[in-house]
């Protein structure tokens, strides 16, 4: 034998077997389609091991040698590369188990490294002790797969309802299977397999463990035993066994013994029912068709010889064993030979059917009767099967029926022995002992056999024959009820029986009569028959001498016996010591007659605990009174046992409501039930435990239906014999006070439960075991109950006044236990979660306790101390939780065929256990750690949560925990094509499952260790992830919350993986998610391939057939939107608004945080209002009140379900756009493709746009759908727009400008350009997404502004995609002639821009009536997008609809009116802690909004009509500058993050006021004077604000900004000619004040030029480069840009008054003194002595336009160096050194960039460049601007000057005082203060001055600054400005400045 011996890991004698029983559970337990075909291969290949049975494999020498040397050689092992080494220790465990077992020793290693594997599922055993668990397993698994083959069979007796295919297959498989000699296997197994014998062996290799292991070996050997014989049962019942194996199964039984108590065992129950079913006949009966295909396949007629062996081997004489187990079979076989002789044509067989009267001889001979009750009914395990219930019924109908005659016989004997011992005892002699009791003993039988109704099987129906049809619905037994129909024969027959055995009775077997009724009677039908036929006894004619009617068998003599007994009874009233008395024998009545009495008494309580109407008849006879009399014989001096039956009589008659209340009182009255102690002896152990239980079960119902109410905190009164009492308490209030405290009652429970663990744990049977273990789970019960309530009571006993104390019961388990003096009890309650499997109700309860006091934080650090505190305890526990969490049901399957109510209860109990384990992790972890949740699921305690190395179980010593318990339940079923199993078949369970782990993964301390172990042990998500969306309609809420949590779960992990740069990670979850092409392997040899595919030109091209749906998007589909609602209510008696309120009042917050109605609360309040109605009419309308209360109450039950569905629905899609979001905005942007980013984006939109203005849409989904649009649109947008950049920086800066955008669709790319088209999804998909976003907005109607909120924000980012970038000016463009501008084809972003509005203006004012409402009303960000969108729309209207739209219908006004109510809000913004910020940024958003319809001509001029500066005119806000003041300014090193300063509050709220004067200035062409005089009423209504901000007192970019807006204003509105446009009416006085005004901002705009334009400015830039070096470098820019504005604003107005007020050169107003020198000081005149101090000085001279002009040159200069680098750096961004590229991305990005990837940096710095190179743009533009208003107003000044001006020593005075006055008049219309400067100033011009200005003019307007003058022209105003016209001045001013003056 060459090839190596391999080991099988999973062990060959354990795992296949496993997996055998899987499949086989799976084909016919679980009905799976798919495993019939799985089921069909197992079979095929393991039938060997079916055939050989339990045979081992033997052992062998060559192994033997191959194992010794494994230590060194090592052993091979399936499926694994290469050999392992084996321990020395495992090789000596491996040679043991083989001898033990007498298996191979491969086997024998096999089992011990399966065993090892599977350690951490049997924490605290080792592995040969899990070994040897294993290899039983395995056997239990085969005997029980061919158990449940053999029950799927075709056959006789039951079906399974399988398909054809599959019952053809069991059936076809196991026939193989009984040719190769099954049946004497199976008995040669039973007959050798022993658990004693196996324990000695076991014991003797120590191969036995603890309690626990013990019992769990004897369980599944005595299951195996089991099994094997209930395979031969199910085969017998479904084809009998031919007639060797029939011999063989004989032979077996006569060798079988009974047990200690007398019965039979399990097994050989089974075998002996085997046999019965072997002998069944019963289908004689059925119709003829049937009974012939039956008759071909019965052997005991179709083999030959069968009667013939089998009749002569039951004739034998030989005694068997049992002789009554000999008497059974005989009995039956007598039985099925009479029934041979009934069919036609067996006249063959005749000898031996004439021999079935012998043969029932023999039985009755051997006490058959005795033996069926004793050993085979009274067995524990005969009611555990039906089909033993049914063949004993049919067996004795059979012999009633079949054999008349025997029966017959039977009586008469009995008759005759009656009277011999009648005779004896007339005699005085002993009865002879030689009496046969064959009657008596087959009535006890028929009254045992019917006793129990397991099966609801009512089987004693066919003793009862109706004489009257009865009228009575619920009674129709199988043939009753209709009269015409003749009851069967057998019935009739059987009836009779009842009947005649009841006439004449002899005394002997009266009391057997009477138990045979009880079992007769037991069933609600059989019951009511058995009352009429005692009814119709007593009424009979014959009087007898008693006086008692009729027959001993009646009511009437019963009850007549009763009150005779009760009335002797009180006559011999009780002597003085009645205690002795109870001693003596009872008085008036023999043994006999009291035993006949207690047999009628339960009897009668059999007949009135199953019929209401025999219970009320019997109790409202007026003869009879029942009650009455049983009550007074209970007082009377009776035996304890008449006593005890006497009570559970009554306890009958109690069970209806009418009579229990009167039964009440008396009880109380009589003091029946004793309230006194008295001292008792000690009870017997197992009687101790009952009473436990009785009293419990009592507590437990009394607590159970107790509510605490306010009335039982108040003590109530009632009167009692005339005087006012305090009553009692209701006992729930009593039971609910002791158990808040630490009462004995309370002691004694935990007590018990303490002691009940306690036995438990040593797994062995005791007394009263049974009874343990209810009483457990009573005071469990207890506990539970009292926790619910226990906030109800405390919080009324809080309200009420009364002085009692009590404690929450978590504290009270929190105390010490007396016994241990430790804080043990919860210990002890979760203790027994560790006997789960064996006591499920147990393991239930406690959960629920366990459940419910985790909630409290504080509880849950000290429990974790307590579990944790012992090891040995704290492994328990552990094993104790995993263990009920992974009961899988392992049995779930064995019995269902039965459909056993126990089982299905049981398997409800476990998986409620389960479900509350699940909740305690929830609420566990939701506290701090320690928790329990963290204990339980395996984290560190000790060391940090995270430092926690998370292992699978075995490994480096880890423990199986509840998250291995967890993973497996989800992970069941995701190996094969269905998913998770749970999800399916316990949706509930794998929704909490999720929930766990989501929590695990989204907690910061567990979440690292828990996703490591997910990703890298399990693979967890991914294999869940594929099997999205799951489908379970039945289950949906469930169902959603799975995907939820699931959803969830992932988003983390594609967050935490990006994060992590874990790029095959996200990568591959991406792909699972996103795909739309089938999932194949991506080898290398396909990748090219697939690339090209996945391209958009190829996703174009490419076959669509292809394609799949994506995960994503199939996940949106399984949430249906739609919602169907309840009908509303329709009420006859209860007010509806009412009920609506009542409904409202019981609802509450359940665990999931959703608001639901409490039904039970709401069926309470709604019953109580019925039962408080009075009068007759309402007791006669009760019913249909009731009846509209069920109504109400499904109403709610459905509204709950709406509720909770609409919550999962919600749930769902909220994790859905989790998960989106996550994709678009956590995953590296380069794992998804840029077009395949745009084409899933679309699909998402598209599709979930479809589902939600679907009509069927349930709105309460609008607000989250709006909110994912709203992310996707943005990310829609972003990738358009990076497409754009990254298009425009492949080619020429034009080249994208010229794309047509539909070229996408229509025709083929050109070859030069791969990438065509506006973006890569097309333009017409665009258009569908702007319609759908349309529509969304006006589905949403009048309500849901917050949804609206979304969409809006949507649509801007949407219309952001047809907005040009910004762009540099690179100052090209402009070269371009106007021509060439005009015929430019349309640019894509223009093309696109105007189909999106003629979409917008295709719906109409519908939309802008909705944008326009929610504009100026609604909620702040709501109100601040739609101005924010209505501001796109009007930029973009090129028709002017909007704008049109918003003036007539009025909203304009509306918005400009509004701003007088802001003022007041905003004042309040501008305190130091301002309340909230909102009301400026919505006043920011109008402010904006007007601006930009100020933009167009036309909306200048709607505002101006509206009064928009009137508005802001009567505005107080802007009077309320606040103090600056500089040192908080600098001393504050950190300013406030988000709250802005107060100061810059207000220039928030001044500048765009400012702005929109400005731009309302620039655009009213036409009404210019009409906008400037309003602006100058503006201006003057806040001079005082404006007077402080011209003065500029600290320079900051804010403040800088400020100036350049007012300078702007001023320079356009302050000017001469406006004053007489204002249609004020004004008198000389204000005329006056006005001038003043304008005067002051003329005056302090030209001493701006000083600080701004002069050399101060070098200064103030300095000082204000400190300040801002800190800060952004932006900053800088901002602050250089603010103050060449102001130069430029400062210096057009100085243009404009020359302009507007000097006509003609003579004339002119000359602005500045002729003095070139700059000395001027900013404060003030010079400090130079000569001069005279006279306001003369307080004209600038003409020195500082010069050096401005100088300044401004310089400046151009640099500005434009630094700009062509700029362009050349953008041109060149890749090739910058990366230091370079860093400090560019600082500047927009001041932290973080280190983390940002290279192509990211890229773009932050092409963003950077771009403001650079635009703000220098601009800065060009600016200096350009003041060099020409420069040189302008120099070339005037010198003209004039140097001209026309005459000089005050100059001989000709007159002229020149008359020209100043002429000048003088002039002016007088706009700067009366000016002039007076300005006359001062021009007043002292001396020769001197003018010849010293020439001189200076000369020196400082020099040939360098000509040169660089005439260069600036070249470089620049060539292509910007009015070309040639610096030359000119330059020209000009030379010229001046070669004139001599004289």
């Amino acid at each position: 034998m060459a090839t190596p011996l391999a080991v099988n890991s999973a062990a060959s004698l354990w795992g296949p077997y496993k997996d055998i029983w899987h499949k086989v559970g799976n084909a016919l337990w679980r009905r799976q389609p798919e495993a019939v075909h799985l089921l069909d291969k197992i079979l095929k290949k393991h039938k060997p091991d079916f055939i050989s049975l339990f045979k081992n494999p033997p052992k062998n020498v060559q192994q033997h040698e191959k194992v010794q040397k494994a230590s060194t050689e090592g052993v091979a092992i399936q499926g694994q590369q290469g050999t392992r080494l084996l321990p020395e220790q495992l090789i000596k465990e491996a040679f043991i188990l083989s001898d033990l077992f007498d298996i191979g020793e491969l086997a024998a290693v096999e089992l011990l490294l399966a065993g090892e594997h599977q350690q951490p599922h049997f924490p605290g055993l080792t592995r040969g002790l899990v070994a040897v668990l294993l290899y039983w397993d395995g056997k239990r698994c085969i005997a029980n797969s061919l158990k449940a083959l053999i029950q799927s069979r075709r056959g006789k007796t039951w079906t399974l309802e399988l398909s054809p295919e599959l019952a053809s297959m069991t059936t076809r498989f196991t026939d193989e299977l009984m040719e190769q000699g099954l049946t004497y296997k199976v008995l040669t197994l039973v007959s050798q397999i022993d658990v004693n014998n196996e324990f000695e062996k076991l014991q003797r290799e120590r191969g036995l463990g603890s309690e626990k292991h013990r019992k769990e070996v004897s369980d599944l050997i005595k299951e195996c035993r089991q099994s094997l014989a209930e395979s031969l049962f199910a085969w017998a019942c479904q084809s009998p066994l031919g007639k060797e194996d029939t011999l063989l199964l004989i032979g077996h039984l006569e060798r079988v013994t009974v047990e200690a108590n007398g019965s039979l065992d399990a097994v050989n129950l089974a075998l002996l029912m085997a046999l019965l079913y072997c002998f069944d006949i019963s289908f004689i009966e059925q119709s003829t068709e049937e009974r012939d295909d039956m008759i071909h396949q019965l052997p005991l007629l179709t083999e030959k010889q069968y009667i013939a062996t089998i009749h002569s081997r039951l004739q034998d004489s030989q005694l068997w064993k049992l002789p009554g187990l000999q008497a059974t079979v005989r009995l039956a076989w007598a039985l099925a030979l009479r029934g041979i002789s009934q069919l036609p044509d067996v006249t063959a067989l005749a000898e031996f059917t004439e021999a079935d009267e012998a043969m029932a001889e023999l039985a009755i001979a051997d006490n058959v009767f005795l033996f069926l009750m004793e050993s085979v009914v009274v067995s524990e395990y005969f009611y555990q099967e039906e089909f033993y219930i049914r063949r004993v019924h049919n067996l004795i109908t059979d012999f009633l029926a079949l054999m008349p005659m025997k029966v017959k016989q039977l009586r008469n004997r009995a008759d005759e022995d009656a009277r011999m011992i009648h005779m004896s005892m007339q005699m005085g002699n002993e009865p002879p002992i030689s009496l046969r009791r064959d009657l008596e003993h087959l009535m006890l039988l028929i009254g045992e056999l019917y006793k129990k109704n397991p099966f609801h099987l009512e089987l004693a129906l066919e003793y009862w024959c109706p004489t009257e049809p009865l009228q009575t619905p619920t009674i129709m037994g199988s043939y009753l009820g209709v009269a015409h129909q003749r009851p069967p024969q057998r019935q009739v027959v059987l009836s009779k029986f009842v009947r005649q055995m009841g006439d004449l009775l002899p005394p002997t077997i009266y009391i057997p009569y009477l138990k045979m009724l009880q079992g007769l009677a037991n069933g609600p039908q059989c019951a009511h028959y058995c009352f009429s036929l005692l009814k119709v006894n007593g009424s009979s004619h014959v009087e007898n001498i008693q006086g008692a009617g009729g027959s001993p068998v009646s009511w009437e003599h019963f009850f007549h016996s009763l009150m005779l007994y009760h009335e002797h009874l009180r006559k011999d009233l009780p002597s003085a010591d009645s205690v002795q008395y109870r001693h003596l024998p009872s008085r008036g009545i023999t043994q006999k007659e009291q035993d006949g009495l207690i047999a009628f008494l339960q009897l009668t309580s059999t007949i009135i605990t199953w019929s209401e109407n025999a219970r009320l008849a019997l109790c409202e006879h007026p003869q009879w009174t029942p009650v009455v009399v049983i009550l007074g014989l209970l007082q009377c001096s009776i035996p304890p046992v008449l006593k005890a039956e006497l009570l559970k009589t009554l306890a009958a008659f109690g069970k209806s409501p009418e009579i229990a209340a009167s039964l009440w009182q008396s009880l109380e009255y009589t003091q029946i039930l004793q309230t006194v102690r008295i001292p008792s002896q000690r009870q017997a152990i197992g009687i101790e435990w009952e009473v436990a239980e009785v009293v419990l079960e009592v507590f437990y119902k009394l607590l159970r239906d107790y509510e605490p109410q306010l009335e039982d905190f108040v003590d109530q009164f009632v009167e009692l014999q005339g005087e006012e009492i305090i009553a009692y308490k209701p006992p729930g209030f009593s039971l609910m006070y002791h158990l808040l405290n630490e009462s004995p009652m309370l002691e004694l429970a935990l007590s018990l439960l303490e002691e009940g663990v306690k036995q438990l744990d040593t797994y062995a049977p005791f007394p009263g075991k049974k009874h343990l273990e209810k009483a457990v789970q009573h005071c469990l019960a207890l506990l539970n109950l009292t926790l619910q309530k226990e906030n109800l009571f405390m919080d009324l006993l809080r309200e009420s006044q009364l002085a009692l104390i009590v404690c929450p019961l978590e504290q009270l388990l929190q105390g010490i236990n007396p016994r241990t003096k430790k804080a043990d009890n919860v210990v002890n309650i979760a203790r027994y979660l560790y006997h789960g499997n064996t006591n499920p109700e147990l393991a239930f309860e406690s959960a629920k306790i366990l459940c419910c006091i985790s909630c409290n934080s504080n509880i849950q650090i000290k429990l974790v101390g307590d579990f944790t505190h012992d090891q040995s305890i704290s492994q328990k526990l552990m094993a104790g939780f995993v263990e009920c969490l992974d009961c899988e049901d392992a049995e779930e399957f064995v019995r269902l065929e039965e459909g056993s109510e126990l089982e299905k209860k049981l398997v409800a109990i476990r998986h409620e256990t389960r479900i509350h384990i699940l909740n305690l992790l929830i609420t566990s972890l939701e506290c701090n750690p320690p928790n329990l949740a963290l204990y339980l699921l395996g984290f560190e305690l000790k060391k940090p949560v995270s430092t926690t190395n998370l292992q699978d179980p075995g490994v480096l010593g880890c423990p199986r925990t509840c998250l291995h318990a967890i993973l497996n339940i989800l992970e069941k079923g995701t190996e094969g094509r269905t998913g998770p199993v749970a999800v399916r078949e316990s949706p509930q369970l794998a929704e909490l499952c999720y929930q766990v782990i989501y929590q695990l993964c989204a907690c910061s301390d567990t979440s690292g260790p828990t996703m490591r172990y997910l990703r890298t042990s399990q693979d967890f998500l991914f294999s869940q992830l594929q099997y999205l969306p799951f489908s379970n309609k039945e289950y949906e809420i469930s169902m959603l919350n799975q995907m939820s949590w699931l959803m969830k779960t992932a988003s983390i992990e594609l967050r935490v993986t990006s994060l992590n740069r874990q790029r095959s990670h996200t990568q591959r979850l991406l792909h699972l998610l996103l795909d739309d092409m089938p999932v194949k392997p991506y080898s290398d040899g396909e990748g090219g391939i697939e690339d090209e595919n996945r391209s958009v030109s190829g996703f174009l091209h490419f076959d669509t057939a292809t394609k799949v749906r994506r995960k994503i998007l199939n996940i949106l589909d399984s949430i249906d939107f739609s919602q169907e609602i309840p009908e509303p209510l329709q009420l006859d008696f209860f007010d509806r608004a009412q009920i609506e309120q009542v409904i409202a009042n019981c609802e509450h917050k359940n665990l999931r945080g959703q608001t639901v109605c409490n039904v039970k609360l709401l069926h309470r309040v709604l019953v109580a209002e019925v039962n408080a109605l009075q009068g007759m009419a309402a007791i006669g309308q009760r019913p249909l009140l009731m009846e509209e209360i069920s109504t109400v109450l499904q109403y709610v039950v459905g509204r709950n379900k709406l509720l909770q569905c609409l919550h999962a629905k919600r749930h769902a899609l909220e994790s859905w756009r989790q998960l989106v979001e996550i994709i678009l905005t956590a995953c590296p942007q380069d794992l998804i493709q840029a077009e395949d980013r745009q084409l899933i984006i679309r699909d998402i939109l598209q599709d979930v746009h479809d589902k939600i203005l679907d009509d069927e849409a349930a709105q309460e989904l609008m607000p989250v759908v709006a909110g994912a649009v709203f992310t996707l649109t943005a990310h829609l947008s972003q990738a358009v727009l990076t497409e754009q950049k990254e298009t425009s920086v492949l080619g020429p800066a034009e080249a994208h400008y010229a794309f047509m955008l539909d070229s996408c669709f229509t025709s083929p790319p050109p070859e030069e350009n791969p990438l065509v088209g506006f973006a890569s999804i097309g333009d017409s998909s665009l258009y569908i997404i702007l319609k759908k976003l349309l529509d969304f907005i006006l589905k949403t109607g009048g309500g849901f502004q917050r949804v609206r909120t979304h969409l809006y924000g949507s649509l801007l980012y949407y219309l952001q995609i047809a907005q040009r970038p910004d762009e540099p000016d690179t100052l090209e463009a402009a070269k371009k002639t106007m021509w060439e501008r005009l015929t430019a084809p349309e640019d894509v972003f223009s093309k696109l821009q105007r189909e999106n509005i003629a979409i917008i203006e295709s719906y109409g004012a519908a939309l802008m009536e909705v944008v326009c409402r929610d504009a100026c009303d609604g909620h702040e960000i709501g109100r601040m997008l739609a101005l924010a969108l209505l501001d796109r729309i009007v930029s973009v209207d090129k028709q002017q609809q909007w704008l049109l739209y918003l003036s007539n219908s009025g909203y304009l006004k509306v918005l400009v009116d509004s701003l007088v109510e802001d003022d007041r809000t905003l004042q309040s913004l501008l305190t130091p802690q301002p309340p909230l910020l909102k009301a400026l940024y919505t006043y920011e958003s109008k402010m904006a909004f007007l601006t930009r319809v100020a933009k167009i001509q036309q909306g200048a001029l709607e505002l101006l009509r509206s009064g928009v500066i009137v508005r802001l005119a009567q505005c107080q806000v802007y009077d309320m500058r606040p103090e600056t003041d500089p040192q908080s300014m600098f001393g504050m090193r950190d300013p406030p993050m988000f709250i802005p300063t107060p100061v810059d509050r207000y220039r928030q709220i001044l500048l765009p006021a400012l702005q929109l004067c400005q731009v309302i200035l620039t655009s009213s062409m036409a009404q210019h004077l009409q906008a400037a005089g309003q602006v100058l009423q503006f201006l003057i209504s806040h001079s005082d604000t404006i007077q402080a901000i011209l003065r500029c007192q600290d320079v900051s970019a804010g403040s800088l900004q400020e100036l350049a807006l007012l300078t702007g204003i001023i320079s356009k509105a302050a000017l001469p000619g406006i004053l007489s446009e204002l249609d004020v009416d004004v008198n000389e006085g204000s005329l006056m004040e006005l001038q003043g005004h304008i005067g002051r901002f003329q005056r302090q705009c030209l001493g701006l030029l000083s600080r701004f334009g002069g050399s101060d400015r070098l200064r103030q830039f300095k000082f204000q480069d400190d300040n801002v070096e800190g800060d952004k470098v932006s900053k800088k820019d901002e602050i250089e840009l603010a103050m060449q504005q102001i130069c430029a604003n400062v210096m057009e107005y100085c243009q404009s008054l020359m302009l507007q007020s000097s006509p003609t050169f003579q004339h002119a107003v000359c602005l500045f003194t002729p003095s070139l020198s700059e000395t001027v000081n900013r404060d003030g005149p010079r400090q130079d002595t000569q001069a005279p101090v006279v306001p003369y000085w307080r004209l600038p001279g003409l020195g500082i336009i010069i050096y401005l002009l100088k300044q401004s040159a310089n400046d151009f200069f640099s500005y434009y160096d630094s700009h062509r680098q700029s362009v050349s750096k953008l041109q060149n961004v890749e090739q910058l050194p990366p230091d370079e590229i860093k400090e560019l991305c600082q500047s927009v990005m001041p932290a973080g960039v280190d983390k940002i990837s290279t192509a990211q940096k890229y773009v932050l710095a092409r963003r950077r460049l771009v403001k650079v190179i635009n703000n220098r743009a601009k800065l060009l533009s600016l200096c350009s601007f003041i060099i020409e208003t420069c040189l302008f107003i120099l070339w005037r000044h010198l003209e004039y000057y140097l001209l026309h001006c005459m000089p005050t020593d100059s001989q000709d005075s007159l002229f020149a005082s008359r020209t100043l006055f002429k000048s003088r008049r002039l002016q007088d219309s706009f700067a009366s203060e000016t002039n007076l400067d300005f006359r001062s100033g021009l007043a002292i011009v001396s020769q001197h001055d003018l010849d010293q200005l020439q001189a200076d003019a000369i020196n400082a307007f020099g040939e360098s600054l000509q040169k660089k003058l005439l260069d600036i022209e070249g470089l620049y105003s060539k292509v910007r400005s009015r070309y040639s016209f610096i030359q000119a001045l330059v020209r000009r001013i030379r010229g001046l400045l070669r004139i001599s003056r004289n």
